[in-house]
């Protein structure tokens, strides 16, 4: 189906993202894809879930977004004994004024680096839920609105689970993606090693873009086109995940939302201002696969990605025809 002119024009005019990934590429050992992934988040306008052994660059991954973005960026490191009250912030009786005053925490920023958010207790994890899906938090009955773009990068280590609290179904749906970097390539591993700056590989990224940038570019990746064909593609791919043989609980209507938001994001990056099958079919797994929880029998594994919920989703996409692209 053709597009209008608002349309066509909704891509161009930045290279912002494109830009973003390369700086990160050059910077960073850990996979193309795994960078492309982060940035169609950032552009798809929602959060991020880094998933895998330690020391393999997770934190570092999201501090040189951070870096990227021009913005405030606020690290937490979450352990079991932190209150939600650290991360809002609390209101303050002033003597001088005799008024209570806000006084935020650590969550008003643009990009929020939550290492190790499974360390947090269930109370804390919960004070997550506000800031993530709305954008503001809560504190004595007022609501507190959050800076935009707001951006929460959550990193979390699925093999060492002692004093840990797995996190529930219900902020899982929050992460719009998860992902898990690996270890890297032979070559990148060895010039790594062999760099200058090779105790601080963030040390020559500089900015590349301001939080209006990344607003702008958020607004221009709604704006992509997706076809009927495309949405009842979506349809199908997430109700076959409800009701599967392996799958207890499927995905949810959000997850649907979210697989567009990506796919859209995804084309921009692209440079294209409509949606493919393609686009869909490249982030069924990162979307889905840690919202899915899969039957007992059949092993979810300690990963919330787990493989078994992977390989499903494989089979759920091979056997769903993809529609045709036709786009002229």
């Amino acid at each position: 189906m053709p597009m209008d002119a608002s349309q066509t024009t909704a891509y161009q005019s930045s290279e912002t993202p494109r830009d973003i990934i390369e700086t990160l590429d050059a910077a960073l050992s850990c996979s193309r894809e795994a960078i492309e992934l982060t940035v169609t988040t950032l552009c798809a306008g929602g959060n991020l879930l880094l998933e895998d052994v330690p020391g393999v660059g997770k934190t570092t991954l999201a501090r040189a977004l951070g870096r990227c973005v021009d913005g405030d960026v606020r690290r937490i490191q979450f352990t079991p004994d932190m209150m939600p009250s650290d991360l809002t912030g609390v209101s303050i009786f002033d003597q001088r004024t005799q008024r209570f005053e806000f006084h935020s925490g650590p969550l008003f920023a643009n990009i929020i680096i939550a290492d190790e958010i499974n360390r947090a207790n269930p109370r804390t994890q919960s004070a997550m839920l506000e800031a993530m899906a709305e954008h503001q938090v809560s504190v004595d009955g007022v609501t507190h609105a959050l800076p935009e773009p707001y951006l929460v990068l959550a990193t979390q280590n699925p093999i060492e689970l002692e004093g840990t609290y797995p996190l529930p179904e219900a902020q899982l749906d929050r992460f719009m993606a998860c992902t898990s970097l690996g270890y890297p390539s032979r070559e990148a591993e060895r010039s790594m090693l062999l760099a200058d700056h090779a105790g601080d590989p963030l040390s020559d990224i500089r900015p590349v873009c301001s939080p209006r940038d990344v607003s702008a570019m958020r607004e221009r990746a709604r704006g992509v086109y997706a076809g009927d064909d495309v949405a009842d593609y979506i349809v199908a791919i997430v109700r076959a995940t409800r009701g599967h043989e392996r799958i207890r609980f499927g995905a949810s209507p959000r997850a649907g939302l979210n697989l567009l938001a990506m796919a859209r994001a995804r084309a921009l990056i692209r440079r294209r201002d409509y949606v493919t099958p393609d686009d869909v079919k490249s982030l069924v797994a990162p979307v889905l696969a840690h919202r899915l929880v899969m039957k007992s029998s059949f092993g979810a594994g300690t990963s919330v990605a787990s493989t078994a919920a992977r390989e499903t989703l494989d089979a759920i996409v091979d056997r769903i025809p993809a529609p045709r692209a036709d786009h002229a």
